[in-house]
């Protein structure tokens, strides 16, 4: 099945999630092994772009957006419970008289 947003036909999941969005996925998402002052200066970003007011529904698209990849993967939210190891009590030592 073909995705196109805003005209643009996508090639893969993340292209998708840019043109609706927008933005990089990264920006929200962060990558491995940045800095802490990258962190801080991408979140400052993320921050004046919600405060745009073009951006204004963006919490609503990233709503849909999630929407749409649990309605087109809901294999990735397949939860098999683990389970639990017996509890182990510690052994009771007697008292030394």
């Amino acid at each position: 099945m073909k995705c196109i947003v805003a005209g643009h036909e996508d090639a893969t999941e993340t292209e998708f999630a840019e043109l609706a969005l927008g933005t990089p996925v990264e920006l929200w998402l962060g990558v491995e092994g940045e800095s802490d002052e990258e962190r801080a200066a991408r979140l400052d970003a993320a921050r004046d772009i919600l405060a745009d007011p073009e951006y204004g529904n963006l919490p609503d698209d990233l709503i849909r957006l999630a929407a749409r990849v649990v309605d087109d993967h809901p294999d990735l939210f397949n939860v098999v419970p683990l389970d639990r190891p017996a509890r182990r009590r510690p052994a009771r030592r007697g008292v030394a008289a």
